[in-house]
């Protein structure tokens, strides 16, 4: 029972940071988004960094394109998640442009099933993932979107895991989590920089 108010709980602040987000509108979110990436490109870890494993994002979501097409400009391997259907494990396929993505399942674009694009994060010297949310804390904890992807790969990544985050959804008190769900080490703001 208390399983069911909990993911009932977690659907109704999903439904609600949605709409909070859609309300922002298209120029606030580019605003925001852009200051989320000059800050991110500000990061020692993020400079450091030879692979950069980001979520494309989608619809309302914190950009990254800013982000990937910077890493690209910089030398940097960049390589986007793959969900693999039946499971919450990813693969994650180097790309070196936006061309030829396809159309996953849940609507979000991803890079094809190439084997010869696969990359092991394992095999970088410094790599940086970047988490998405619909919310963060302060501790690096997360609501997402409850397909437990992320939590699943978090558990054996050794590299630094950022999570962007427009500064109203950014909380100073702790959100509700399991003992599964991991935090990121890095939360960025438009105006904040938060590291554990």
């Amino acid at each position: 029972m208390a399983m069911e108010h909990e993911l009932n709980w977690k659907d109704a602040r999903r439904k609600e940071l949605k709409a909070a987000r859609a309300a922002l509108g298209a120029e606030g979110r580019a605003a925001a988004d852009a200051g989320i990436a000059a800050q991110v490109m500000k990061l020692a870890e993020y400079e450091q960094a030879d692979l950069l494993l980001p979520y494309l994002s989608f619809g309302a979501e914190v950009d990254t394109r800013e982000l990937i097409a910077d890493a690209w400009a910089r030398g940097k391997a960049v390589a986007l998640p793959r969900c693999i259907p039946g499971t919450r494990q990813m693969n994650w396929h180097r790309v070196t442009s936006f061309e030829g993505l396809v159309t996953s399942p849940f609507g979000v674009d991803e890079p094809a099933d190439d084997p010869a694009t696969l990359t092991d994060p394992a095999t970088a010297d410094h790599a940086l993932v970047i988490v998405p949310g619909l919310e963060f804390d302060t501790l690096g904890y997360r609501l997402g979107y409850g397909g437990g992807f992320y939590d699943v790969f978090l558990s054996t990544f050794e590299g630094t895991a950022i999570g962007l985050c427009r500064d109203q959804f950014l909380q100073d008190e702790p959100i509700t989590h399991d003992d599964h769900d991991l935090p990121v080490g890095i939360v960025v703001t438009q105006s904040r920089i938060i590291k554990k």
